[in-house]
């Protein structure tokens, strides 16, 4: 059964009308591509997150613990695709170097470590059924295959995919990253993006960089 909160395959929804969690930043225009996935975004696609109702019923490691928890930040215009899995701070508790990696309740206060902010920049893509492991950072721009484990932090305008995740290539040249970089469209005002779509949708980084000068900056 497909997510009752989709009714197709091409229906996106916005991550701003979808997220509630407290430990959750979103940016513009931002989506999440669910039609394909079984669960919505906050209890589905993110995992292991305290903040969502339910768990704030039943306990707050903020308060009962002192726990710094980690967050998870997502930029403007990002894109994730149906059965993208993000990881979060709720299972940290299994400890490799122990003798059992077992949680037992008595040890969970001093168990628990956190593992740093997941952030996902924006402009970037995470494709289907991708896994993002916690702590991470995806670059401005960055493309993440389907299927793909990303358990290191993924540079700017790169394409990485596979298990663990490695780069592919980049997207464009050295200096035509430098130029995206110095640009950050996606901080514009929605006007100029509007005014900017065609060459948004075209492969001349040069024109919008002339378009950024000529408007953006000297408008």
């Amino acid at each position: 059964m497909n997510n009752p909160l989709f009714h197709h395959w091409s229906e996106i929804k916005y991550l701003k009308d979808l997220v509630s969690n407290p430990l959750i930043e979103v940016g513009e225009y931002s989506y999440y591509s669910g039609y394909y996935g079984n669960q919505n975004f906050e209890n589905g696609c993110v995992r292991y997150l305290w903040g969502d109702i339910e768990s704030r019923k039943l306990f707050n490691p903020i308060k009962q613990f002192g726990w710094k928890l980690d967050k998870l930040m997502i930029g403007n215009y990002v894109c994730i695709a149906s059965g993208a899995v993000i990881l979060m701070g709720g299972n940290h508790n299994h400890h490799p170097e122990w003798i059992t990696v077992y949680p037992f309740a008595e040890q969970i206060e001093q168990s628990y470590e956190p593992k740093g902010d997941t952030v996902i920049q924006s402009d970037a893509w995470i494709g289907m059924n991708a896994m993002i492991m916690p702590g991470v950072t995806i670059g401005e721009g960055a493309i993440v295959a389907a299927g793909s484990v990303v358990s290191k932090d993924v540079p700017p305008y790169t394409i990485v995919g596979g298990n663990p995740a490695k780069e592919i290539r980049k997207r464009f040249r050295e200096s035509e990253i430098d130029m995206l970089l110095e640009m950050r469209w996606f901080d514009w005002d929605r006007s100029w993006v509007e005014k900017a779509i065609p060459l948004l949708s075209s492969s001349s980084i040069e024109r919008l960089y002339a378009f950024y000068k000529q408007e953006v900056v000297g408008g």
